[in-house]
């Protein structure tokens, strides 16, 4: 809609897409950039039979918890929602939501609130996917998010969120693009930041829906050799990525990468690819694991087990606790890398990985595991609804579960599953900021078994 009409609206609350929540004759409005306590006016710009959605015009009465957004694409971007929003306002409102779910969808509430774990709201992004696309009728190419609610790509010329040197390579990019053969053929650019003693290791994997020319192959090249980074390309699949040219490494036939990051507290160091999956903001991921570890209480005897292990992110650093970890994943290709990451931080000896679909774990095949003293689960976006219900009917219950998630609706979901029918209490629970400015909730929570028996002796966070 674009003539719908505009309402003066009082605003109640704030949705987890960062809307804000306000009535018009009964009906409920979500409106876009307004806050809680403010009064704004407002256009309708799209309804439906049981909510209207607007766009705030302007603010009549402004909340005390309202900034000024840094980003000057902000509203027209997608890649942030919250950047109107005080930062500790945006945590409480992450808390608040985590709370919610679990009690609403879970029928549960945490013994203890964690205090949330945040670090840096700027500069922090280090994995990106931006979209390339050439558009004669806005001056040529774009690269960029994609802008809010829409498939088009915002027309950016930097990214707060990103490290500066990935967003200051935003306008040479779209130039360069431009001068390609291929700049039609070329929809995406993957972004990873890594970090190495000498500094930081930057690389670039560029989708290419065809073989480049030898004249654009030599053009990329000679690019990345201009901005440092690793040039990567992705013919097809994610199998297909391949290291094209590397800084270090000018002029060697087989280049090689030095894409890694660091968890310093516990003497790991993680290579990965520029594909693989790892956590976006480094600083927090190094607390978020040091946490985990801290609320897990491995013990120098313990079998631990981590599930949905991937290249062993936590797998490794509860190596150094733990008598014995096994890391469990549905990827072959992770597995393989975990166990080599394994060796090379001289962990092979107590880290041990397995895979498996941990969406199809039973009974039979969790026990065929175990039996473990404490586990570690850390899920995508769908949970580990199977994984709760063989912990719920294991007879030989760890005696602290950690669970990371990145779905506070799914955490909500497994943890209704352990405590009402595994018999576990929910010791405790926190939000964990990994994309401020971003509706994005993470989340640590913390079961032990409800017999007291089991857990007497243990302490709370």
């Amino acid at each position: 809609m674009r003539d719908g009409p505009v309402l003066e609206l009082e605003v109640e609350s704030i949705d987890l897409d960062a809307n804000g929540v306000a009535h018009h004759e009964g009906k409920v409005v979500f409106v876009r950039d307004a806050l809680p306590g403010e009064r704004v006016r407002a256009q309708v710009v799209r309804r439906k039979p049981r909510f209207d959605v607007a766009q705030t015009e302007q603010v009549l009465r402004g909340s005390v918890a309202r900034v000024a957004p840094r980003c000057p694409h902000f509203g027209v971007c997608g890649g942030c929602s919250m950047q109107h929003l005080e930062p500790r306002t945006q945590l409480a409102i992450k808390q608040r939501a985590l709370e919610d779910q679990l009690w609403h969808l879970g029928r549960v509430r945490p013994g203890t609130v964690l205090r949330p774990i945040a670090g840096p709201t700027w500069g922090y992004r280090y994995r990106a996917r931006l979209s390339v696309r050439h558009v004669a009728k806005k001056g040529g190419v774009l690269v960029g998010f994609h802008e809010r609610g829409s498939s088009y790509v915002a027309d950016m010329h930097g990214c707060a969120v990103m490290p500066p040197r990935v967003s200051d390579l935003i306008d040479p990019l779209r130039t360069f693009i431009g001068t390609l053969d291929m700049r039609d053929r070329m929809p995406q650019i993957e972004v990873a930041l890594g970090e190495v003693e000498t500094g930081e290791v930057l690389a670039l994997v560029f989708r290419v829906l065809e073989p480049p020319t030898d004249r654009d192959r030599a053009a990329l090249i000679a690019f990345a050799r201009t901005h440092a980074f690793e040039l990567w390309f992705q013919p097809k699949g994610p199998d297909t990525v391949h290291l094209v040219w590397a800084p270090h490494d000018d002029g060697a036939q087989a280049p090689s990468s030095r894409l890694a990051y660091t968890l310093p507290e516990f003497d790991v160091r993680m290579p990965f690819r520029p594909t693989d999956f790892t956590q976006v903001n480094h600083r927090v991921n190094e607390m978020l694991v040091a946490h985990a570890l801290r609320l897990l209480q491995p013990q120098p005897d313990d079998r631990v087990a981590d599930m949905f292990c991937g290249l062993g992110n936590f797998s490794l650093p509860l190596a150094r606790r733990a008598r014995a970890v096994v890391g469990v994943e549905g990827s072959a290709t992770l597995v393989a890398r975990a166990t080599e990451n394994a060796r090379a931080n001289g962990l092979s000896g107590r880290a041990t990985f397995q895979v498996a679909n941990l969406f199809e774990v039973d009974d039979t095949r969790w026990r065929a595991l175990g039996p473990f003293d404490r586990v570690l689960i850390d899920p995508p976006r769908e949970g580990a609804l199977e994984l709760a219900k063989a912990l719920s009917s294991d007879p030989h219950k760890p005696e602290r579960i950690v669970y990371v998630s990145c779905n506070p609706a799914t955490l909500a979901r497994d943890a209704g599953v352990l405590v009402h029918t595994g018999g576990f209490t929910l010791l405790a629970a926190g939000a964990v900021n990994m994309f401020p400015h971003t509706s994005h909730v993470e989340s640590i929570a913390v079961f032990v078994p409800a017999d007291p028996a089991v857990h007497a002796s243990q302490g709370q966070e």
